[in-house]
């Protein structure tokens, strides 16, 4: 590809001993060989009685570093990558190593305005209004005793159960005060169903059987569940009038319809948000599609280590790890990577347009700009904007971002 630059350095002779010897410096306070106190043997003596062959490892780094710098000049070119090294070949007179060096690929902008994608309109059906108001009820619902009757379709049954198959207890298929609400599909099959029309002391046997696409020990078995409930808990939705409104959030609104406009301007902002987010999709998809341009197997690879640390870290916020995800999944860090696979190389290409369209418009960014995004972004992590500037090392990211974000806006736009 002709991103891509190999740089072929060769150390012989007196060269590659000189690096050898650095190697041998670095380690010899560590080396105890019998006969000698530690960190004492001269190179000479280790040679002899050692060989240097054992200092490869060592010597290979000390000479990947050392020549690294002139490698990346006599290349000319900018890696996007670290770059990947193999050794050549390696004896005890010489050291040859290559350096691939792989810079931004070259970008071919096709189409990318007035693409012919339409844009849909965001609409609201009285529906939809009545449907979020009872959402809205039901989350304000309060759960109060049901102090006679039976259980029916949205009570909650507190149950003792215990499931019994092949006349064995079953494993994890008992409880005691157990809150279920009905109609939530929480248990297998028949289950909920069972339990509608029981009072409050009543005690039955469910007969039933777990589905073919249950667990491999139990998929298709017969099971009986007794179960007893020991309290029923209603939901007793709150009346739509001022005090609703009020813990709402809406002090200003007095009426019903007063009410539904807020309703349908905040279902009309997630439905623009969703159509937005649509539209823009489908424009990157459609400008991506009609660029050229070749994506080395490393970029991608890169982008993908990228999102698994970026997925690492949301798995700490709900107090996971990686490891306990492999676990709980029954899946491998290669899995996750081959996973991420078409993703990442559509980053990358979204990543490269947004790049070409910024350089071909002349989109740039001013002093004020970055000001604003430091201020903004430092205030969410709650610390000063000169400390934040330290921590990521300059402003240069911010002002990429800030870039990216008006290529993104011209293609919206245009």
């Amino acid at each position: 590809m002709k991103n891509v630059k190999e740089i072929e350095i060769k150390l012989e002779k007196e060269e590659w001993v000189d690096i050898l010897k650095k190697a041998f410096n670095k380690k010899k306070k560590d080396i105890k060989i019998d006969g000698f106190r530690k960190g004492s043997i001269t190179w000479d003596l280790y040679v002899k009685k050692v060989g240097i062959e054992s200092l490869f490892s060592e010597g290979i780094d000390v000479a990947i570093n050392e020549n690294y710098d002139k490698a990346l000049e006599d290349s000319k070119i900018t890696p996007v990558v670290q770059p990947i090294v193999d050794i050549k070949e390696i004896t005890k007179e010489k050291l040859v190593i290559v350096y691939k060096f792989i810079s931004k690929p070259e970008v071919t902008l096709g189409k990318y305005t007035e693409l012919g994608i339409k844009k849909e309109k965001a609409k609201v059906t009285e529906e939809e209004i009545e449907k979020e108001l009872e959402n809205l009820r039901n989350r304000f619902a309060e759960i109060v005793v049901k102090e006679n009757g039976e259980v029916v379709s949205g009570n909650t049954a507190v149950i003792d159960f215990k499931g019994v198959v092949d006349g064995k207890v079953l494993e994890g298929g008992t409880g005691e005060n157990y809150p279920l609400e009905i109609g939530s599909n929480t248990f297998i099959p028949g289950f909920e169903d069972g339990i509608v029309g029981m009072k409050v002391g009543e005690t039955k046997d469910l007969k039933l059987k777990f589905p073919e696409n249950y667990t491999e020990d139990l998929k298709n078995k017969d099971v009986v569940f007794t179960v007893t409930v020991k309290e029923i808990k209603e939901r007793i939705l709150p009346e739509i009038n001022e005090e609703f409104y009020k813990d709402l959030g809406y002090e200003d609104v007095k009426t019903k319809e007063e009410l539904n406009a807020k309703i349908k301007e905040h279902l009309l902002e997630h439905k623009n948000n969703d159509i937005e987010n649509k539209y823009l999709d489908e424009v990157l998809k459609k400008a991506v599609s009609n660029m050229k341009v070749e994506i080395n197997d490393e970029i991608t690879h890169d982008e993908i280590h990228r999102m698994v640390n970026q997925y690492e870290e949301q798995l700490k916020m709900q107090g996971l790890s990686l490891k306990q995800y492999f676990e709980f999944t029954k899946t491998t860090m290669e899995d996750l990577e081959h996973q991420m696979e078409g993703e990442a190389l559509n980053r990358v290409k979204e990543r490269y347009l947004l790049e070409a369209v910024a350089e071909k418009e002349n989109i740039t960014v001013t002093k004020e700009e970055i000001d604003e995004d430091l201020e903004r972004i430092s205030s969410m992590y709650n610390v000063e904007k000169d400390e934040f500037v330290k921590m990521v090392g300059g402003t240069e990211m911010v002002e990429y971002d800030a870039k990216m974000r008006k290529a993104l806006d011209f293609l919206k736009n245009n």
